[in-house]
């Protein structure tokens, strides 16, 4: 299999639904008009004050997208989960992969990046290509409060689905880390994901205890398979 990055001229080449084709042709994916639909209306309930992005996952270590600020950030009401199933990027038809979604319940600390509003329209357009690929995403603006408790504005998140065919909510925790420590995609292996999601929040002084278990459950199963191999 031919390995990619996903960079942002990967997707504005429109290399993401090629991917698609070539890796997952039965996968159902959004329409450019569906997509467009969803970017407007999402535009169309904008609040007030600067435009952020909450990042809970690789947005963190690579947004693909401009920004001009970056800071700590936490939501409440989700929390971040290896809940969605990927079949194309980081996972395969044959042996689907897990990416991180935000789940209802609970909070979440991550990243809020403020984004440019110059060409605002051009960078969440890039953004929609990536992140709503299937449709697993409801996006939403939510209040984001620095680590003091203090106001930092309305960020737009990607939160799950849970009608969605490819929620994976229900998996247990064996086979959350069976599925990262094996999927492989067009992009890079689930694992990679996982580790790069904590050294990206650890950059940013942030730990996630739980991901951090997980990552670690990962590598000794990891390390496991090897040594029989």
């Amino acid at each position: 299999m031919k390995m990619h990055s996903l960079t942002r001229e990967l997707i504005e080449a429109g290399g993401i639904d090629a991917l698609v084709a070539r890796d997952a042709p039965d996968l159902a994916v959004l329409t450019e008009a569906e997509r467009a639909a969803s970017l407007n209306a999402t535009l169309a309930a904008r609040p007030e004050g600067p435009a952020w992005l909450f990042a809970y996952g690789s947005l963190i270590w690579n947004p693909t997208v401009r920004v001009e600020e970056c800071r700590v950030g936490r939501i409440d009401g989700w929390h971040r989960a290896f809940c969605l199933e990927t079949v194309v990027g980081r996972g395969s038809p044959a042996y689907p992969g897990l990416t991180l979604a935000l789940d209802a319940g609970g909070d979440c600390t991550g990243v809020a990046l403020r984004l440019p509003e110059e060409g605002l329209e051009h960078e969440l357009s890039l953004l929609w290509r990536r992140e709503m690929l299937a449709g697993a995403y409801v996006p939403r603006w939510l209040e984001v409060s620095d680590p003091a408790g203090g106001h930092i504005g309305c960020a737009i998140a990607f939160t799950m689905d849970r009608t969605n065919p490819h929620y994976a909510g229900g998996l247990s925790e064996a086979e959350v880390v069976d599925r990262l420590a094996n999927a492989q995609g067009a992009i890079g292996s689930a694992a990679d994901y996982l580790f790069a999601t904590c050294e990206g929040l650890a950059g940013h002084g942030v730990r996630d205890p739980a991901l951090d278990a997980l990552a670690d459950a990962v590598r000794k199963r990891r390390k496991a398979q090897n040594s029989q191999g």
